[in-house]
């Protein structure tokens, strides 16, 4: 079976020539309803058994400007590559670099030597190879596929994957549209890394001022005076933010308006992906509502929310039914609130809709310390001794009765203390049912992960034989990061499972950002109180100061990356190797 490629472009083009009120006809599949005015390239469809994909250099265009990135097929973000669940597809992949590549296939359930992880599952695609990629398409839903080599998942080498189900979808609509979100600097990433391990609020560009502070917007004096003795930065919230990138959809800035169509009264899916290497978005489309029907490309019980979080490698599959002949702004606001983009959903082309200002940036709490709900108003932290802080290490902490320094090894004695361990949460809590970062205090529905409940039931009923805590450590003023205090080139010792045992993971987030940590090879439940239904997901995101509860069955045979998604992140050490092996077979 031959690829069948579909060009966007062309496709709009010969329907705008057939004088039809709403350009694409409606004997098109769903997913080729769709067209953009933009400046930028739409994005092609690749399907069928045998597809070629090929990795080399691009020009990527933003802020009117264009830069050297690395793309699949000529362009970025790649093609979109339409599956069937149950299908045998091999995928031929040709690397033109002069440089070792790879493609991971995230969110696949695929042999372990499919995986595309170099040093962890093969050895990488070399220059001038081509390496076959063949595995059964086990699932459907909305995934995406990106480079595992150094730092090309920021350059560009991205895409989408949309595989559909074998029998009936229990989705119902009738048009969808991919949207790809991305953040793009035209600073190499090897710089911006080496810019924050010098300084690690280099692109920190809203600390907070004294009109801040005079203007009621920002701590009061007293605060910042705590603060800065901890030597905490409450505006600290992203590493890479809008100072550098622009924020893009589809390979679009707000400025190139990527636009999807849809006809007044239509049932649209938006399978919405977060492909960006540092940025996770808060997401919503002002003044009409969004049902969530799928996360991380799994099917979930419908829940309508006004916005909804998004962390880096998260997948959300929403249903949004326009009624009105008007234009609506889709909009990807970073969470620092240091820039957005704009798309637009509209009836035909060339309408573009508004772009609302950013709103104010949020500050962290004591709470994204690990500190629970203390409450720090006026300063005065529950009888803190005020003259234990120096050096930050806040030795002489009055908890109701209890001391607790924040780097007390009691808190986490398997974390091994060191330089790059700045701070243990005293507190963490599972903030599962929180609204996340920057989005406490707004008036409009948000979405919480306590808001997913599965479709199906959970298929593994068993309880968890074991527990198994892994804490996110850092030290973010030098840039380390790592689990369990120790970076992935220390030499770790790979986290072992039994084939098909049941283990509850409990991840415990000791820093001051929130992490989107991924499991490859294998889908989990996140344990959020509804027992049966919890959400399946292969990546969760971890609130600042919190913890998760997943709970894992080992199905997948081999060795599987398992890090940190934010891409400097996982350079920098937060990185492990899980492996899964029968009985018989030992460590």
């Amino acid at each position: 079976m031959n690829p069948i490629v579909f060009d966007r472009r062309s496709l709009i083009r010969a329907a705008a020539a057939g004088g039809g009120a709403y350009v694409l006809s409606a004997a098109l599949p769903v997913w080729a309803r769709s067209g953009t005015p933009g400046l930028a390239a739409p994005m092609a469809t690749v399907s069928g058994d045998d597809i070629a994909l090929s990795i080399g250099h691009t020009m990527v265009s933003a802020g009117g400007r264009e830069g050297h990135g690395v793309g699949i097929n000529g362009a970025s973000p790649g093609p979109v590559i339409r599956l069937k669940e149950g299908q045998k597809v091999r995928l031929a992949v040709t690397n033109t670099l002069a440089e070792e590549s790879s493609i991971h296939w995230h969110g696949l359930l695929v042999p372990f030597q499919m995986d595309g992880v170099p040093g962890v599952s093969f050895p990488g695609i070399g220059p001038g190879q081509t390496y076959n990629y063949e595995f059964e398409v086990r699932q459907s839903g909305t995934y995406w596929y990106h480079s595992h080599s150094g730092m090309q998942e920021a350059m560009g080498m991205y895409g989408a994957i949309v595989i559909d189900p074998t029998g009936p979808d229990p989705v119902a609509f009738d048009r969808e549209h991919v949207i790809l979100l991305a953040d793009w600097s035209f600073t190499h990433p090897h710089t911006l890394l080496r810019k924050l391990k010098a300084q690690g609020g280099y692109f920190n560009m809203q600390k907070q001022t004294l009109s801040g502070l005079l203007a009621g917007k920002d701590q009061s004096a007293k605060d910042r005076r705590m603060w800065g003795g901890m030597r905490m930065d409450p505006t600290d919230i992203s590493d890479v933010t809008g100072s550098t990138y622009h924020f893009l959809v589809n390979g679009h800035d707000s400025m190139a308006n990527w636009t999807g169509l849809f006809a007044p009264g239509e049932r649209v899916r938006l399978r919405i992906i977060n492909a960006s290497a540092m940025t996770n978005f808060n997401v919503r489309i002002p003044g009409l509502p969004m049902t969530v029907v799928a996360a991380d490309g799994q099917n979930v019980q419908p829940v309508e929310t006004d916005e909804f979080q998004i962390a880096i490698a998260e997948t959300y599959d929403v249903i949004v039914e326009p009624k009105s002949d008007e234009a609506y702004g889709f909009i990807a606001e970073a969470i620092d609130r240091s820039g957005q983009v704009r798309a637009t959903l509209a009836p035909r082309l060339g309408m573009v809709a508004p772009i609302p200002a950013i709103r104010e940036r949020p500050l962290l709490t004591m709470k994204d310390m690990g500190m629970g709900e203390m409450d720090m108003s006026g300063g005065d932290m529950a009888g803190m001794d005020h003259s234990k802080m120096a050096g930050g290490d806040m030795a002489g902490m009055d908890m109701s009765g209890g001391s607790m320094n924040m780097r007390d090894p009691s808190v986490a004695p398997q974390v091994k203390m060191g330089p790059g361990v700045a701070t243990l949460a005293p507190m963490p809590m599972d903030r599962t049912g929180e609204r996340p970062t920057g989005l406490e205090k707004v008036e409009h529905r948000v979405l919480t992960y306590h808001d997913l409940k599965s479709l199906v039931p959970n298929p593994d009923t068993r309880a968890p034989s074991r527990e198994v805590d892994l804490h996110l450590t850092a030290n973010m003023e030098r840039y380390m990061w790592s689990f369990d205090g120790q970076k992935f080139s220390e030499n770790t010792e790979p986290i072992p499972f039994r084939h098909m045992e049941r283990v509850r993971v409990n991840l415990i987030n000791d820093t001051m950002m929130p992490h989107p940590i991924h499991l490859h090879g294998h889908f989990f439940e996140v344990v959020t109180g509804s027992p049966g239904h919890h959400p399946v997901k292969h990546t969760v995101n971890v609130l600042p100061g919190g913890k998760v509860s997943f709970d894992l069955t080992a199905d997948g045979l081999g060795d599987w990356a398992f890090h940190c998604h934010m891409l400097l992140h996982m350079m920098s050490g937060m990185f492990r190797v899980v492996t899964v092996r029968r009985e018989e077979e030992g460590a």
